[in-house]
């Protein structure tokens, strides 16, 4: 449905993602707006093919030109309801616009919506939202940092201790890989969905991550030891930085210290790729992660998140920290390997 919504000014509408035109046209915008990879409509799109969940998104226009956009995916779910995010199984989204009275628009056509779509709940993950709304920027920080001139600088930029556990890892017995094919594809896929068990959440399905893959620019970094996988990331380039997006390691992966050689080499790659940045996503503050990105060298900046709840409704929690999830996460921890891998990318598509 492509009828406008109620609007003082600017014509807030459905945009039609099928379109070329109209994606090319988003896209544009997006750019021009400094918007991030999450903003894209092939992000959102990407979530629908390797999920199911549907990719939406509303269009701000002001006569012919293109004042605002609102990235979204529709995500259903048994457990955890019907919401509308921007963006699905992203860090970052929310509304790029031009002024803020257009971005007020796009935030109340949103909640028009969601209600068209029975959808309970709304979560912008940045830009502007309504006072009205739920905002925080306590929960989540990202980390962000330039990369070096060389490898040497590179690893002399990682503060000592660190910098001492990087250099034990460049004495183990490990090989590391760089690709896009079939054998980079399940051997992250084995990696991660362990790794995600071992932390008791379930694994994403994999058609996500080859969607990604396909969609973008991207790739997957390996740490192998005597020929199986211990630690792999899949990284994202955008924008003249590498986004490690999804990664993790096995239990070994601790000993070998692979985890910190992954993340050595993706620098180094990244330079030479040429990239400027590397942007090491964000992590729920007081976190291990945080902490860990810390020891990096790191500084954590606050991102601002918002969200609307229906009258009457309760406001969605995917939050695997939350009180309300910890018997499912410690049961989860104990499930088989195998089992969790069937079952988990059947309830993670719900999450985003």
């Amino acid at each position: 449905m492509n009828a406008p919504f109620s609007s003082t000014s600017d014509v807030v509408r459905l945009a039609d993602l099928r379109q070329p035109d109209e994606t090319a046209r988003i896209e544009a915008f997006v750019a021009a707006q400094g918007g991030s990879l999450f903003h894209r409509p092939a992000w959102l799109r990407t979530i629908e093919r390797g999920t199911g969940q549907a990719a939406l998104g509303l269009v701000a226009e002001k006569g012919a030109a293109m004042v605002g956009w609102l990235p979204l995916n529709e995500l259903h779910s048994p457990v955890f309801g019907r919401a509308l995010v921007s963006s699905g199984f992203a860090v970052e989204g929310g509304v790029l616009a031009t002024r803020d009275s257009t971005a007020l628009a796009l935030c109340r056509a949103a909640e028009e919506l969601a209600a068209r779509r029975s959808c309970q709940c709304i979560e912008l993950r940045g830009g502007a939202a309504p006072a009205d709304w739920t905002a925080t920027s306590e929960s989540h920080l990202k980390f962000e940092a330039p990369l070096t001139a060389d490898d040497e600088a590179q690893l002399l930029w990682i503060p000592r201790k660190q910098r001492a556990e990087v250099r034990k890892s460049l004495q183990e017995e490990l090989e590391v890989t760089v690709g896009r094919a079939e054998r980079d594809r399940a051997a992250h896929f084995a990696v991660y969905a362990e790794s995600v068990r071992n932390l008791g959440t379930p694994v994403f399905p994999r058609a996500l991550f080859d969607a990604a893959l396909d969609a973008f620019d991207s790739d997957i970094q390996t740490i192998w030891h005597r020929g199986e996988p211990v630690a792999s990331v899949l990284s994202f380039y955008h924008d003249g930085a590498v986004l490690p997006y999804w990664g993790g390691g096995v239990w070994d992966a601790r000993r070998l210290r692979a985890n910190d050689r992954n993340y050595y080499e993706l620098m180094l790659h990244a330079r030479r790729r040429g990239c400027a940045r590397f942007d090491f996503g964000r992590s729920k503050k007081g976190s291990g992660p945080a902490a860990y990105k810390k020891t990096w060298g790191f500084e954590g900046v606050p991102l601002s998140y918002a969200s609307w709840t229906a009258q009457g409704a309760q406001a969605r929690d995917i939050n695997p920290a939350s009180g309300k999830h910890a018997a499912l996460v410690a049961a989860w921890k104990r499930l088989p390997l195998a089992l969790a891998n069937r079952i988990g990318p059947h309830v993670s598509r719900g999450l985003g």
